[in-house]
């Protein structure tokens, strides 16, 4: 039997972490210090969309992404930029903005509402670029 649900998670994770409004963060789309990070699935990027200009980082592979001695590990995340995590409804975001904060990556936060959010409040979208085979 579990003694923590998913809705405790996320409580204690939203009180760690910093939530951006989604006005707030249509003001930064063009902002050249802050990183948009889609950690959707790649199903959901081809059947929704995404923010302009995010990075796709797969949830399963974010905290192998940031770390500097993995492996997998991604330039951008040592970039010193702001991390402005997204998923579609601010669950998911939430515990991975919590994960990679607990990693030491600063700052980090994420989108209030989520991509479902993002789009009900006119954010714009793009398709999900393809990559070459």
């Amino acid at each position: 039997m579990i003694t923590k649900g998913v809705k405790e998670l996320v409580a204690a994770a939203d009180s760690e972490i910093e939530t951006v409004s989604l006005e707030d963060a249509k003001a930064l789309i063009d902002d050249d210090g802050v990183v948009f990070v889609d950690i959707r699935d790649v199903r959901e990027l081809d059947r929704e969309g995404m923010i302009p200009g995010a990075y796709h980082a797969p949830r399963g592979m974010l905290e192998f992404w940031v770390d500097p001695d993995s492996p997998y590990h991604k330039d951008i995340f040592a970039s010193g930029k702001k991390f402005l995590l997204y998923c579609a409804g601010a669950q998911r975001s939430a515990l991975a903005a919590k994960a990679i904060q607990d990693m030491g990556l600063t700052p980090v936060a994420h989108l209030e509402r989520g991509f479902g959010g993002w789009k009900e409040s006119g954010g714009p979208t793009v398709d999900r670029p393809r990559r070459d085979k």
